[in-house]
């Protein structure tokens, strides 16, 4: 690199912006759902472990990748969490994880590829991106709620039993409600 190359360089070096990968605070965050069963009511859960890259450029949210190990999946009870992990549903011996990879954030929604098991699917997020906020330790935060619905049949989670009185044991839509904190 000639001198006259460097010294353009240096003068670009004030307009560069550096984004930065937060580290999630994941005794502040969740990842939890919930699901119809038998139509008369909601079966609720959470994934207990989960890891994310996001990253944040001049107070805007611009990426966010996560992996949740399926077979941390919780809903308080441990046959049915069995029975989730199980080839039935998550089959989490053969596809131990799920992926979201954002592609873009636009309209107060996060938009990104969701991967259960082999199958990948585009799904769009409601998306609350808070911060910054230091807390008393100096520290720079940031949340991130995310919310929204997933055909689980999409994605290959197809095991059901239909039911005497009519309709089926689980519901095909999933609600999901995420909250992560990151920082600095």
């Amino acid at each position: 690199m000639n001198l006259s190359t460097r010294i353009a360089a240096l003068a670009l070096l004030p307009f560069v912006v550096s984004a930065e990968e937060m580290k999630i605070d994941k005794d502040h965050s969740e990842v939890q759902f919930s699901v119809s069963h038998m139509v008369i009511s909601k079966t609720k859960g959470e994934f207990t472990e989960f890891d994310a890259a996001v990253v944040v450029e001049n107070d805007e949210l611009v990426s966010v990748k996560a992996e949740i190990p399926v077979s941390s999946i919780d809903t308080g009870n441990k046959k049915r969490d069995e029975h989730l992990r199980s080839a039935d549903f998550f089959n989490v011996d053969e596809y131990p994880n799920m992926t979201f990879e954002s592609t873009r954030i636009e309209d107060g929604k996060l938009h990104g590829k969701l991967t259960i098991m082999e199958t990948t699917k585009e799904v769009a997020l409601d998306l609350e991106f808070l911060g910054p906020v230091k807390d008393p330790w100096g520290n720079t935060r940031y949340g991130l709620n995310l919310s929204g619905e997933i055909d689980r049949t999409e994605f290959g989670l197809t095991w059901n039993a239909a039911m005497e009185t009519g309709g089926v044991v689980v519901g095909e839509t999933v609600s999901m409600t995420i909250s992560i904190e990151v920082m600095k």
